[in-house]
């Protein structure tokens, strides 16, 4: 695929995951479920912004800019994970609903890691390439996580116990 018609293509998958991200927030009533899909929503915002910065840059000169800073901002869901149980507790309840859009999030995170590290492969731009690569992480450490969040959702004891690493004798 030709790299404009690959960034497009990014921008354009970035922007769908930004929005169903942001209607999950805004349906779901579980508070872990609404700060993951919130969360999501900003870092792929993130993505897009700075996709479309260099979309404009190659318009301009027809070539990978050389200022281009090869990072995007860090995601911080490991710390919504983190706070959220401990602010809410695993009572809350969560429905099906959520449940399914965390696996629709999994499938969409998994497709776009594929999808950056398959473009950073035909990348012979060294740079083009680390940037792609990066955003193929960035990728995967969502659909980490969003698996982790549905761990959460479907066995909050058992997902205490592996993050908080308890011990029989309780310490």
């Amino acid at each position: 695929m030709e790299r404009m018609s690959s960034i497009e293509l990014a921008i354009k998958n970035e922007s769908s995951e930004m929005e169903y991200y942001l209607n999950e927030s805004k349906r779901s009533t579980n508070p872990v479920a609404k700060a993951l899909f919130a969360t999501l929503a900003e870092d792929e915002k993130e993505h897009m912004t700075r996709l479309r910065g260099l979309h404009a840059k190659l318009v301009g000169s027809g070539s990978w800019p050389e200022n281009v800073a090869i990072e995007v901002a860090g995601t911080n869901i490991k710390k919504v994970l983190e706070a959220v149980p401990r602010q809410y507790g695993s009572e809350e309840d969560h429905d099906d609903d959520d449940l399914k859009a965390l696996r629709k999030g999994i499938d969409f995170e998994t497709s776009g890691a594929q999808f950056y590290a398959d473009l950073s492969a035909k990348c012979k731009n060294p740079q083009e390439a680390k940037f792609f690569k990066f955003l193929a992480g960035i990728e995967r450490e969502h659909m980490l996580s969003i698996q982790d969040s549905l761990l959460f959702l479907e066995d909050p004891a058992g997902w205490h116990e592996s993050h908080e690493h308890i011990h029989l004798d309780g310490v």
